[in-house]
């Protein structure tokens, strides 16, 4: 039994007092009405209208049932609404996965984007390595993350990705920071300080593949899986790093220069699980992602257009009687 429509069908013959009128409000015929509200009765065991007279009135169970019908409608509609705020993603908790070397003004901006977007959700970060996300995403013990790229991960959905500029970071008493750029071959003979091979095969692999190609081969790569680290070894000259310059601002005595050609770059992707994902899950990737992407230079200046070819106004030849006036 549909109880909720026959309370509504008995609300509006309550409304009306006359089944003619209620089913025209309804927009339904009325014998269907008669019957829903007389299977209403038989289903709760009592009378709800008085059909003795000209004029149908409620009895006394009817009168009761008017005020319990309103709130149980009002208490559905309720539920229904906070089971589409979750259906959206819009309630409940997303559980987050980001990388250590995320830049705090983009966890903050990212965390204030989703509080506006879904006021009633929870996201809850954590900070983790794309190894680790890789296996909670394939466990189901994560909504979303942010992988360092290439990565496979055949149990989850690469969403959208970001090309971050790598440069060099340079204790500022290098020689070397006292360029405006620095190019690749120029790291030669140093250590490059790096995140363990463990936390992203994939992007560490590529790295140093990418070093090679533009000219730099590591004398020894240093590990470093915390950014606090990586920028110790830096200051102590036990090498130099290639990461975004949004690293470097974490230390006032770091400089961070970019690669000539801009060779190098780190690409980090949202990504979900495959099956049953997160309502809010690619939502966050796309804030994640167009808050980590760097802005886009400036287009130049629109000068004048030039003209395709030169107007030269060359007058008539005058005449005889070219001043007469007619």
């Amino acid at each position: 039994m549909d109880l909720s429509r026959h309370l509504r069908h008995f609300l509006a013959v309550a409304e009306e007092m006359h089944f003619g009128r209620a089913a025209e409000a309804l927009g339904i015929a009325q014998p269907p009405l008669s019957q829903s509200v007389q299977r209403l009765e038989r289903e709760l065991g009592v009378v709800l209208f008085d059909r003795s007279r000209r004029a149908i009135a409620l009895t006394p169970a009817g009168r009761l049932l008017c005020d319990e019908a309103r709130a149980l409608l009002l208490r559905e509609e309720r539920l229904r609404a906070v089971m589409r705020r979750a259906r959206d993603g819009e309630l409940g908790a997303l559980r987050a996965g980001v990388p250590a070397d995320t830049p705090a003004p983009v966890l903050r901006a990212l965390l204030e984007a989703m509080a506006e977007h879904a006021p009633g959700l929870e996201v809850d970060l954590q900070e983790l390595t794309t190894a680790e996300q890789v296996r909670m995403l394939a466990a189901a013990h994560l909504d979303v993350g942010l992988l360092h790229h290439p990565v496979e991960a055949p149990d989850a959905h690469l969403g959208p990705t970001a090309d971050i500029p790598l440069g060099a970071v340079l204790a500022r008493t290098s020689p070397l920071a006292r360029s405006a750029e620095v190019a690749p071959a120029d790291l030669a003979g140093h250590d490059l300080v790096a995140f363990p091979r463990a936390t992203a095969p994939g992007a560490y692999d590529h790295l140093l593949a990418a070093c090679r190609a533009a000219g730099f081969s590591p004398a020894r790569v240093r590990h470093a899986g915390n950014p606090e680290f990586l920028l110790g070894l830096v200051l102590a000259d036990r090498g130099v790093a290639l990461e975004p310059e949004a690293l470097a601002r974490r230390e006032p005595r770091a400089a961070w220069r970019p690669l000539k050609g801009r060779p190098l770059v780190r690409r980090i992707g949202a990504a979900w699980p495959r099956e049953a994902p997160h309502p809010a899950a690619a939502q966050f990737a796309r804030v994640a992602v167009g808050l980590l992407a760097p802005p886009e230079p400036p287009a130049p200046p629109i000068g004048p257009a030039e003209r395709p070819w030169s107007v030269v106004y060359t007058p008539p030849e005058r005449g005889p009687g070219a001043d007469r006036a007619f």
